[in-house]
């Protein structure tokens, strides 16, 4: 998820490195009663991900680098495929409708703020709030099977 967020190989296991030590400094604030270990590690690992592409320092190196280094290609690196969707989410997430699925999918999977994914789909920033807050309660629905 990382990698998909961040598309860089170098970066991705730089970001790892600090979720981990993230993890680890706040395993103390995990709550079983509010979700399983792996959805909160994963949701840590999504915020650092975006925290570090809005970071200064950050924006500061992708001025500061040559093209041919900084474009990679992520599909070596890839999970999007059925085959390695072990936990069986994609399944999940096709009990959606497609817009639902789209704005998870861009949320999630891809790093987009509510405020981007607005301006991308061309939506009122309410709209977006509104069906993205629908999308996961029907995902909360979907997932009690699984629990």
């Amino acid at each position: 998820m990382i990698l998909r967020i961040v598309q860089s190989k170098e970066y991705t296991e730089e970001i790892i490195q600090d979720v981990f030590v993230k993890i680890w400094n706040s395993i103390q604030q995990y709550d079983s009663s509010k979700g399983r270990f792996y959805t909160w590690m994963i949701n840590i690992a999504r915020n650092t991900a975006i925290d570090y592409l809005k970071s200064k320092s950050f924006q500061n190196n992708l001025k500061n680098q040559p093209l041919p280094d900084f474009v990679y290609n992520t599909t070596d690196f890839s999970i999007s495929n059925n085959s390695s969707d072990y936990i069986g989410f994609n399944n999940v997430l096709e009990g959606l409708e497609t817009d639902k699925q789209e704005l998870i999918d861009l949320a999630y999977y891809q790093g987009y703020t509510q405020n981007e994914i607005s301006e991308k789909l061309k939506i009122p920033l309410g709209t977006v709030k509104t069906k993205m807050r629908n999308a996961l309660m029907k995902l909360k629905d979907l997932l009690k099977d699984y629990q």
